[in-house]
């Protein structure tokens, strides 16, 4: 099985740019057709958060326009900067959203390694956190079939990057969900977004790993107390490649930008 994430895509509305300098739209539009033109074609995708920049009907209108020609089938969970209302009727159709609750949570059966999607937004906040109704919901699902691997995406990291400013926003009470997420080896990974940069790192018996983004990068600055920053480096997609006999094998693609090159600059 093959699955491709895509994440932190930040599309704006048509003929808006990021920053007044990056077509996000543009970018994505990359990544789409380098994900379709893949000698071996992902079974599906998954897209984790941060999927439009204010969370508007018409970015979202926008982003199903330029997912449209994937092949594989989407399965896409909110980030900070998305509306689950609107998310929801943007991907209702699709059949796999909850249609009703405070979270947008599911799971996707029909594959040899399960998907579990957990949402970590809070409302007005850049942060994220794993909270008493979440844990439980996820430990409930995990506890449904400890047979199979499993694979489980959210948009905030559980763990310390060293990127300051983003580790001061990603999911709070991580020991909590490595408490659950340890009494489930079957776990294969977790897959995160946010920190618009490729990284890895071990958590509670796993891995857990962040995808490139799709629109910009963050700025790779360890210094304590560094400014936000983009820099120009090329948007990117991860793919995840299971055998039974191998287990789950991680890949990092980027793609050729389609905009003009820039220095990175201040996230402001």
């Amino acid at each position: 099985m093959l699955i491709a994430q895509i994440t932190d895509t930040h599309i704006l509305e048509p003929g808006d740019l990021a920053f007044g300098l990056i077509d996000t739209s543009a970018r994505l539009a990359a990544c789409v057709a380098r994900l379709n033109a893949l000698e071996t074609p992902p079974d599906i995708v998954v897209a984790t958060g941060d999927l439009v920049d204010s969370g508007s009907e018409v970015e979202y209108r926008q982003l199903r326009r330029l997912l449209s020609p994937l092949k594989p089938p989407v399965y896409a969970i909110p980030g900070n900067h998305d509306s689950r209302a609107n998310m929801r009727m943007a991907f209702g159709p699709d059949g796999y959203l909850p249609g009703q609750g405070p979270f947008l949570q599911y799971t996707i059966e029909d594959y040899p390694v399960r998907i579990v999607a957990v949402d970590t937004v809070v409302e007005g906040e850049a942060g994220g956190i794993m909270d008493e109704p979440r844990l439980a919901w996820l430990a409930a699902r995990l506890a449904e079939d400890r047979t199979r691997p499993t694979v489980i995406i959210m948009h905030h990291p559980p763990f310390a990057t060293g990127i300051a400013h983003m580790d001061g926003m990603n999911c709070a009470n991580a020991g909590a969900l490595a408490r659950v997420i340890e009494k489930n080896p079957q776990v294969e990974r977790i897959l995160c977004g946010h920190v618009h940069r490729a990284i890895q790192a071990r958590f509670a018996g796993t891995v857990a790993m962040i995808g490139p983004s799709a629109a910009f990068q963050v700025a790779l600055d360890f210094t304590p107390g560094a400014p936000a920053r983009w820099t120009d480096e090329p948007p990117g997609f991860a793919l995840h490649y299971w055998r039974r006999e191998t287990g789950l094998a991680s890949h990092i693609c980027y793609v050729a930008d389609p905009g003009p090159k820039r220095p990175f600059r201040q996230m402001d």
